[in-house]
């Protein structure tokens, strides 16, 4: 069996299960969407095995097929993928800074990251005033309309910001909710000021104050926000919150550094 290189995974696998891991982990580690001859030329199957082995990824929801030919992960995988974040070292970790954040504010505290354009829910702390809401542990949500959705994106690379945005369909889930232009531009104040809300764009009566965070190689992208009922949740309140929403943020990329280390901070 041959190492993965930098460029990906490189090795050749025996047996249908190891053949299918290859072709999960090629595309779960590109930068985007790969075409069918991409992942021909990556993986040196053949053109039928390989189309066989993709159709079988898509139907279990592993991989999702797009209307311009191309693979990425999918939904399932990621759902999988989040149930184990929830019970590793980094929800560990994390969850000293949550609960503090959420005792300091009384209201709902999310952590998610970036998988593709939607944002998957690692933990939540509930508030001490419970309201109902869309997230849970597990979840996705849109990008383009959530706090943590929003400062991950702020965090990108213009050329992968603007692939991600490109990939978007801008449903319209509130009279507040983003259009490319106004998502772009409020993307550039999230980058001057380390912080973004959602003010009711994906659930009406629902608002938050979220702030960045990411791997040093910008392999893990997401975010921690404070989420509650506008009646509450003023603009004024939002404001109010965003620096220790910040410094919980600072906080936790900290110590996952000194605890993970850079190589597994991903």
């Amino acid at each position: 069996m041959m190492k993965a290189g930098n460029d990906g995974p490189q090795r050749q696998e025996t047996g249908t299960l190891g053949k299918l891991m290859v072709l999960l982990d090629l595309i779960a580690q590109a930068d985007g969407p790969l075409r069918f001859t991409e992942i021909l030329a990556a993986s040196g199957q053949p053109r039928g095995t390989l189309h066989r082995q993709l159709g079988h990824l898509v139907e279990e929801g592993l991989l999702e097929f797009d209307g311009e030919g191309r693979y990425r992960v999918g939904l399932r995988l990621l759902d999988l993928a989040s149930r184990s974040w929830a019970r590793n070292e980094f929800r560990a970790i994390a969850e000293p800074h949550l609960s503090a954040l959420q005792q300091l504010t009384g209201e709902t505290v999310h952590l998610g990251v970036l998988r593709g354009s939607s944002v998957i829910y690692l933990d939540k702390v509930e508030g001490r005033q419970s309201v109902r809401m869309y997230s849970q542990i597990g979840n996705a949500s849109p990008v383009y309309c959530t706090g943590v959705g929003k400062v991950a994106l702020s965090v990108l690379p213009e050329e992968r910001l603007n692939a991600v945005v490109a990939e978007l369909t801008f449903e319209r889930f509130t009279p507040s909710t983003h259009t490319r232009d106004t998502l772009l531009s409020e993307i550039e104040d999230i980058r001057a000021d380390g912080y973004g809300y959602d003010r009711e764009e994906h659930e009406v009566g629902i608002r938050c104050v979220a702030a960045p965070l990411w791997s040093d190689d910008l392999s893990f992208v997401g975010g921690v926000s404070v989420t509650g009922p506008a009646y509450r949740l003023t603009l004024e309140r939002l404001a109010e919150w965003s620096l220790p929403v910040r410094e919980a943020a600072t906080a936790i990329m900290t110590d996952m550094r000194i605890a993970l280390g850079p190589r597994r901070f991903r």
